[in-house]
């Protein structure tokens, strides 16, 4: 019989998770049970496992259950190449179904930057409702392209501090708004808030710290940005996603408040 812990973390798929939202609590119950589920604390600055190994695959899909973010950094660049929030899943590329056997030449490591706890699901069950359930299927096949384009857009960051912010930004809007996470809404207006510290977004724009906090500033001050909030200063709230666009398509001097003068 279906303990409550386990109807719970079923809930939790269905409800909240991309890969697994509207699907009946009754049909994943039919695929896993609680033995295939497992919850587990992850802690930062603890790699937990290194991608595409010769002849090594894993045997668990991680979803983030709560905290993070979850991020993987490219080898030997050190450049941080995804964010993955509560909701989000990793370890597809490294499963041995669908395009996973394909990602055997990029390798990544992912870690924790904030503790995290995930929900490991078994590769058997996992592979039978993929094998069963077409909509399951294609979701499954969407989490590639979205890394693609992600991993795209980080790469191809520019070296203009404006412009490299507003690519990093865009991108995890993108992310969240196409995994159905985002935006909030409030008093009639759409935004976004993204837990990004400014260290993590100054690895992931290849930019020093200090920079990456003027351009904040300057955001803040264009009102593209939300003040920032004294209980939380990691967190980033979007207010105006579509002037992002502007500053991402700037080059060089195409900026007027930048530099930032004061």
């Amino acid at each position: 019989m279906e303990t409550v812990v386990g109807h719970y973390l079923l809930e939790f798929l269905s409800q909240r998770t991309f890969l697994f939202r509207d699907q009946p609590v009754e049909r994943l119950a039919q695929y896993f049970s609680e033995e295939s589920l497992t919850l587990q604390k992850l802690y930062p600055n603890r790699p937990i496992f290194m991608s595409h190994q010769p002849e090594e695959d894993l045997d668990t899909l991680y979803i983030v259950y709560a905290g993070g973010p979850v991020i993987a950094r490219s080898a030997p660049l050190d450049r941080v190449i995804c964010l993955i929030y509560e909701g989000g899943s990793f370890g597809e590329q490294d499963l041995p179904f669908s395009y996973g056997p394909a990602w055997t030449a990029f390798p990544t490591l992912f870690e924790p930057y904030k503790s995290t706890t995930v929900l490991k699901i078994a590769l058997t069950a996992l592979m039978q409702m993929y094998r069963e359930v077409p909509q399951f299927q294609a979701r499954y096949e969407e989490v590639f392209r979205l890394r693609c384009q992600f991993n795209y857009h980080l790469l191809n960051i520019g070296p203009y501090p404006p412009q490299a912010v507003a690519a990093l930004l865009r991108a995890v809007i993108y992310q969240e708004r196409f995994l159905g996470f985002q935006p909030h809404s409030a008093h009639g207006q759409e935004y976004y808030e993204l837990d990004l510290p400014s260290d993590l977004i100054s690895r992931a724009c290849q930019l020093n710290q200090r920079t990456v906090e003027q351009v904040l500033e300057g955001m803040r001050a264009q009102k593209l940005l939300a003040p920032p909030q004294l209980d939380d200063s990691d967190l980033i709230r979007v207010i105006d996603p579509e002037a992002l666009k502007e500053v991402y398509g700037a080059t060089r001097h195409k900026v007027s408040w930048w530099p930032l003068r004061k």
